[in-house]
């Protein structure tokens, strides 16, 4: 015989039956509502919102009647099983979705009750008392008359609290509750005080006293609002140790689950959080909060397919906010599909980035695919960049297998990490990467595409190697050349490749090779000390000293390119018919002691660069060093100093009032003239007339 039509006993029933009673209650179906520089060679790697919480069920009635009975003759464990609203929940649960409070005070409920959305909990049961009935709120010494308690024990006739009328909502409707109730919760309610410490922690009471309660407790109930108390306040670390000892104590139960997914997504532990929702739906299936908590994880993570599967449960009402936010991300990740499909990846990039800003911003695949799109338009260090801006995700089993452009999510990861080790030359990382998407997808025709090129790719590049070394250069660019036709956007190819036009003096095609590489990476050093020694071989002087420009830039400290760039620039004076004496790498800075040196050094052919200065001045002696620095990376520049306190006759002929001052003289003429100039300015004036 159903519950719902079974009379209860009077009060001076023994506690035998109320045990029996309690434990029917509690049976399964209805769980508990708490709950490298070589020129030669080319050889060289879920946000919160507040809406309410935490209650335990202490409803009372003025009725001593003890009868328990459906309303209209209405099962209500259906009642409130077909009422999937968002006040369908396990009393005490986070509320909402993942980015929920755990404290769920409803303005309009009454703080011991709360509802089930799962109908796996014990639902209030309505005594038959009539709409006018007296609803009264315990005091937390005494439970009213007729109650039947959680504990088993029945009190005594007569010890009726103080009452003050409050209503309670629950689904459509308001109506009060009689005496005979029987409470929910078993556990939850073995202290009716419970729900006087709910109305202080929710108005700000201190939970001090609680966690130290809590953390102590063996009842997983008063652990778990412990756990609320904190996440509440934000401490999910705390809130998470006390959820993890509620789940030890009772690890069956749903609610406590879910609560802990709160707590990890709280923490940024996203991966985690989604399989606790999973134990918690596998505990209780019809657990629409944790259903809901799940698919919000998931659209955070870009599983769209996943996402709508628990968000549009049957028989859970769906989140609309939720839902419109699945539906925007949907939009774009099908546009960017299609635009992936057909190579547009500037249009895959924009939809990629409206989707995350959807709410899909927890998705390593949409990082992924940021990435690869970056590589596509070559730009590859952007591409690289992403790499360290994946969302950190925790590794967890997803049964359910998603996919992301027709491959599994995972997959799709190592697929495009392989893209990107290839870009960047590191062809073992981007054979292991390939092996491992394949490995995962085996069945998928881009995966295993990839995978065939990437091994040939890396073949060919191998033999290419060992004919460069055996010096057959044509045969070895033969070889690289197979390589570039799987990987037509391969930097290393090219410039290995160049390598081998450069040995056999063809530097036109050595150029042009260079050209492509640094097309696709920019800073290529390998690429443009290739291009520069190809323009010095054919006289193209002002290409190469461009090229070791950027390179001495680049490498500071590099002896070769300093000397390479100085020998560049001599040529290129040579070459527009300016005298060149006595020019020789690895000058100094001239000191100048005298009106005779002076007018001597800055007649010299090409250009000289005076710094006047004085000992005692502290921009002076800040500013030296960088002037040494300058006369190495410019050597074809003749550098000057002088001292004006040592040398008044040089600074009152050339007017000096002011150091540091910078004057530049072209074959004896002064062409510009800097006082307190920033390392900047003076570095761009030097760069400028060594040209």
């Amino acid at each position: 015989m159903s519950h719902a039509g079974k009379p209860i006993s009077e009060p001076g029933v023994d506690s035998s039956l109320s045990d029996r009673l309690r434990d029917s209650l509690s049976c399964e179906a209805n769980k508990p509502d708490f709950r490298e520089l070589d020129l030669g060679s080319p050889v060289s790697p879920l946000r919160t919102r507040q809406s309410g919480g935490l209650a335990t069920a202490t409803s009372s009635s003025s009725s001593s009647s003890g009868s328990v009975s459906g309303r209209n003759g209405t099962n209500p464990v259906n009642a409130i099983r077909s009422g999937s609203g968002p006040n369908n929940n396990h009393s005490g649960e986070l509320s909402g979705s993942s980015e929920s409070s755990p404290t769920n005070t409803r303005n309009s409920s009454k703080p011991g009750h709360t509802r089930s959305n799962s109908g796996s909990a014990h639902p209030l049961i309505y005594s038959g008392q009539s709409s006018s009935a007296v609803n009264s709120s315990p005091r937390s010494n005494v439970l009213p008359t007729g109650n039947i308690c959680p504990s088993g024990k029945i009190l005594k006739a007569g010890m009726v609290p103080n009452r003050t009328s409050r209503t309670d909502v629950l689904g459509s409707g308001t109506g009060y509750y009689g005496h005979g109730s029987i409470m929910r919760g078993g556990a939850a309610a073995k202290s009716v005080g419970a729900a006087e410490a709910v109305s202080s922690r929710t108005s700000g009471g201190g939970g001090g006293e609680l966690g130290k309660r809590g953390m102590g407790s063996v009842d997983p109930e008063e652990v778990k609002r412990a756990g609320n108390e904190h996440y509440r306040r934000g401490n999910f670390a705390e809130a998470l140790s006390f959820y993890d000892r509620a789940i030890a104590l009772a690890p069956a139960n749903a609610a406590y689950r879910s609560n802990r997914a709160a707590a990890l997504t709280g923490l940024g532990r996203l991966g985690e959080a989604v399989r606790e929702c999973e134990e918690a739906v596998k505990l209780d299936p019809n657990y629409g909060r944790a259903h809901h908590r799940l698919g919000s994880l998931f659209l955070r993570l870009g599983q769209v397919e996943n996402a709508r599967r628990h968000l549009c449960l049957p028989g859970l009402q769906p989140d609309a906010a939720e839902l419109r936010k699945l539906e925007v991300v949907e939009k774009h990740l099908k546009k960017c599909t299609d635009a992936r499909r057909v190579g547009d990846w500037k249009s895959v990039l924009r939809e990629n980035d409206s989707a995350i800003a959807a709410g899909a911003d927890f998705s390593p695949q949409l990082s992924m695919c940021r990435a690869e799109a970056h590589l596509k338009l070559h730009q590859i260090d952007d591409a690289e960049s992403v790499l360290s801006n994946i969302p950190k995700l925790d590794t967890y089993t997803n049964s359910s297998q998603s996919k992301f452009f027709g491959m599994l999510s995972e997959a799709y990861t190592y697929f495009v990490l392989a893209q990107i080790e290839m870009a960047f030359g590191r062809f073992e990382n981007a054979v292991t990467s390939a092996e491992k998407a394949g490995k995962i997808d085996p069945r998928n025709l881009e995966v295993a595409s990839l995978l065939q090129n990437v091994r040939m790719v890396v073949r060919a590049r191998a033999r290419g190697n060992d004919l460069f070394k055996s010096e057959r250069f044509t045969e070895a660019c033969l070889a690289y050349g197979d390589g570039l036709r799987l990987d037509p956007s391969n930097s290393v190819l090219y410039c290995n490749r160049a390598a081998c036009w450069f040995k056999l003096g063809m530097w036109e095609h050595s150029i042009e090779d260079c050209n492509q590489a640094l097309c696709i990476k920019p800073n290529y050093t390998k690429a443009l000390l290739r291009r520069a020694a190809s323009n010095s071989k054919l006289e193209r002087w002002v290409d190469a000293v461009r090229d070791y420009e950027i390179l001495r830039r680049e490498l500071p400290d590099d002896n070769e390119v300093a000397e390479s760039l100085f020998h560049a620039q001599v040529a290129l004076k040579k070459s527009r018919g300016e005298e060149v004496h006595n020019m020789k790498f690895g000058g100094e800075v001239e000191e100048i002691l005298g009106l005779e040196q002076f007018r001597a050094a800055i007649c010299l052919p090409g250009v000289s660069v005076v710094h006047f200065k004085a000992a005692s001045n502290l921009q002076c002696k800040q500013i030296s060093p960088f002037v040494d620095t300058l006369c190495g990376r410019y050597p074809s520049i003749n550098f000057l100093k002088v001292d004006i306190e040592e040398s008044p006759a040089v600074a009152n002929i050339e007017n000096v009032k002011i150091v540091p001052t910078f004057k530049i003289y072209k074959n004896g003429s002064r062409v510009k003239e800097m006082v307190c100039p920033c390392r900047e300015m003076l570095e761009h004036s030097v760069r400028h007339y060594s040209f």
